[in-house]
């Protein structure tokens, strides 16, 4: 069976009724992302943390995963760590979805950022002192420990 040839001027009247339809199943049909967190959907598209950012850094995981599974079987070096590490960010993006609660170090596409951690309550040891942590920020000092005396 041939297919059927559509002139210009019928292409064009066939995506005008098709962007009618779609933009007519969104107004009277919106998508309900029901295994989306509240708190998710409710950051903007320029957050970092945006839902669709983060299926696309799923996906491209995904990808890479794929082809890390590829070196395992050829038995590559580091190969298995690799593998290891695509499902643990997988994972974790996944929950993040799902409960809104971010747990990575890391975000971004490629992993490639760290996450910046902030003490909202510090704790206190037996002497009444803060215990602190290299590389947070603490309210109290305005900045993060580093482990050096301030002055």
């Amino acid at each position: 069976m041939a297919k059927r040839k559509m002139t210009p001027e019928q292409r064009q009247a066939a995506s005008e009724r098709l962007a009618k339809a779609r933009e007519k199943r969104l107004r009277e049909n919106p998508p309900q992302y029901k295994n989306i967190a509240p708190s998710v959907l409710e950051l903007g598209e320029d957050d970092p943390f945006y839902f669709r950012k983060v299926q696309g850094w799923i996906k491209t995981q995904k990808e890479l995963l794929s082809s890390a599974r590829q070196s395992l079987r050829k038995k590559e070096k580091g190969a298995e760590a690799r593998v290891a590490n695509h499902q643990a960010y997988i994972r974790n993006l996944e929950t993040y979805l799902r409960s809104g609660d971010y747990v990575d170090d890391f975000y971004g596409e490629m992993g490639e950022h760290r996450i910046k951690w902030r003490c909202i309550a510090p704790a206190y040891d037996s002497e009444g002192m803060v215990k602190r942590s290299h590389g947070v920020f603490y309210n109290d000092i305005g900045t993060i420990y580093t482990g050096q005396e301030l002055d």
